[in-house]
């Protein structure tokens, strides 16, 4: 299983904007074969920052994400609004080890 951690900063007068276009990236994402969790955090503290968690069972599930037409029409959508360039982390997750228990 493979967790990434998407880390976005968006200029601030883009922020509603974003949102929306993460959640609609988020309701098709969810039901990809081999997600496991798809979530969409903002910073408590920086509005303008965001993290997105990716869960996957595998390597190639996570790949085939970036292949989907949402995952595209999110990235060109949004490539504007970026602040800074987006930061994705990968992590390999130790427990828990059965996605069932999610």
């Amino acid at each position: 299983m493979i967790v990434t951690f998407v880390h976005v900063w968006v200029i601030p007068e883009k922020r509603v904007e974003f949102i929306e276009a993460c959640r609609i990236n988020h309701e098709a994402s969810v039901k990809e074969p081999g997600n496991l969790r798809f979530d969409i955090l903002q910073d408590a503290e920086d509005p303008a920052k965001f993290t997105l968690y990716e869960a996957y069972v595998s390597e190639d599930a996570a790949r085939a994400h970036k292949e989907t037409e949402h995952y595209r029409a999110w990235r060109d959508t949004v490539a504007d609004w970026m602040a800074q360039p987006r930061k994705g982390i990968k992590h390999t997750i130790l427990y828990p080890q059965e996605p069932a228990k999610w």
